[in-house]
């Protein structure tokens, strides 16, 4: 469904509205949620619905997810860290996950930034090659 240009303008004002000191507030989330739903604006589903697309992004831009084919050492882990709070600041929730089909390398998700310097997507890549060749 096309979203109208009205719903889309109250939806990125009540989200602009709805962090405190640069990080979104679980609280005032849920107070415009609540008080949307008990008002029911014109176009509220729609305002809904683009207001927790708007959050949605923003909790995963704040959440790494990072897949290894092996347990990371502490070292390794730490630098990993360093690096993506390099990036993308402190505030990152970092998740290792280990994924053993990867076979060696790393597999990095935040947001919608995705890092593949894995075994497995190499080859993949290779095969795509072979087969078009």
């Amino acid at each position: 469904m096309k979203l109208s240009k009205d719903a889309r303008k109250a939806a990125n004002s009540l989200f602009l509205g709805s962090f405190t000191n640069g990080r979104l507030d679980d609280q005032k989330v849920r107070t415009v949620v609540t008080q949307l739903i008990a008002r029911k604006p014109r176009n509220y589903r729609e305002i809904l619905q683009a207001y927790q697309r708007s959050v949605r992004l923003d909790v995963e831009k704040r959440q790494a997810h990072v897949e290894t084919a092996a347990e990371l050492e502490g070292p390794a882990q730490d630098n990993v860290r360093k690096t993506l709070a390099a990036k993308y600041g402190d505030d990152l929730d970092i998740r290792f996950k280990v994924t053993p089909e990867l076979l060696g390398g790393l597999r990095i998700k935040v947001g919608s930034d995705v890092w593949d310097s894995s075994v497995q997507a190499r080859l993949r890549t290779l095969e795509q090659e072979l087969v078009h060749a």
